[in-house]
């Protein structure tokens, strides 16, 4: 037979008694946190109110719901009906999840947009909804909105939104930062 080695002692080592070795006051502390939301959820049920039942979504909003739900993205149009976005790629950029890919195609007949994006697309499997691809945009071409109806899926190609989902599911033109309308270019003087 082997000997094991000594244990190390360490000066703030804990010394349990038997009552804690038995874990006699966790358990009862852990049955009484349970009896109590049990009871709490029994008396919401009892008077019909809210909270311990089951929200029926898309029907239902859970009353509970935070405030500060973000909700999908939509891409912001321009008074010409474009895009706002000017493929400067920082919504990419700040994204913590990777989720956003944008391929540029320039447009450089137009001076205040020379660039737009050609493919705008976020894997909304991937996407944690915090927000930042909103707060890093300088175009204001991104935004969210609260209301989404049928965003959980089963499918992840399915799970991709694109430009064209992006620009009609909730259209806004109302950017923040308006550009006037692409003027033609002028001829240089002789």
């Amino acid at each position: 037979m082997t000997q094991r080695p000594p244990r190390k002692k360490y000066w703030n080592e804990p010394t349990l008694g038997l009552w804690e070795r038995l874990f006699v006051p966790e358990i009862v502390r852990g049955m009484m946190i349970t009896g109590g939301v049990f009871l709490a959820n029994m008396w919401k049920w009892v008077t019909f109110r809210k909270g311990a039942l089951t929200a029926y979504y898309p029907e239902e909003i859970r009353a509970d719901y935070s405030p500060n739900n973000r909700g999908r993205h939509v891409l912001t149009l321009r008074s010409n009906g474009e895009v706002q976005c000017v493929s400067c790629n920082m919504c990419a950029t700040v994204c913590p999840a990777y989720c956003i890919e944008i391929e540029a195609a320039g447009d450089f007949g137009d001076r205040a947009h020379p660039k737009s994006p050609k493919r705008f697309e976020i894997d909304y499997a991937r996407c944690i909804f915090c927000g930042f691809c909103v707060e890093a945009c300088p175009e204001d071409a991104i935004r969210m909105a609260k209301e989404v109806p049928n965003l959980p899926g089963f499918d992840r190609d399915a799970m991709w939104g694109k430009i064209d989902l992006l620009t009609q599911w909730q259209p806004m033109a109302d950017p923040r930062k308006p550009y006037p309308d692409a003027a033609p270019p002028t001829q240089a003087h002789r």
